[in-house]
C-alpha cells in the first residue's frame, strides 16, 4: 500500500469516525418529546 493511500484511508476513518461520535452524542442530549397525556385527552367523554 502506498503512502498516499494509507493516509487517505486513515483521513476518510477518522473523519467517519468523528461522524458518528457526533451524530451519536446529539442524540443522547437531545430532549425527549413531550407526550400528551392519555387521560386528559379523554376528559371531553360524558359519562
Amino acid at each position: 500500500m502506498s503512502t498516499f493511500a494509507l493516509i487517505l484511508m486513515i483521513t476518510v476513518q477518522g473523519l467517519v469516525a468523528c461522524t458518528t461520535a457526533y451524530f451519536f452524542f446529539k442524540v443522547l442530549k437531545t430532549p425527549p418529546k413531550q407526550e400528551p397525556d392519555s387521560y386528559s385527552e379523554n376528559d371531553d367523554i360524558p359519562r
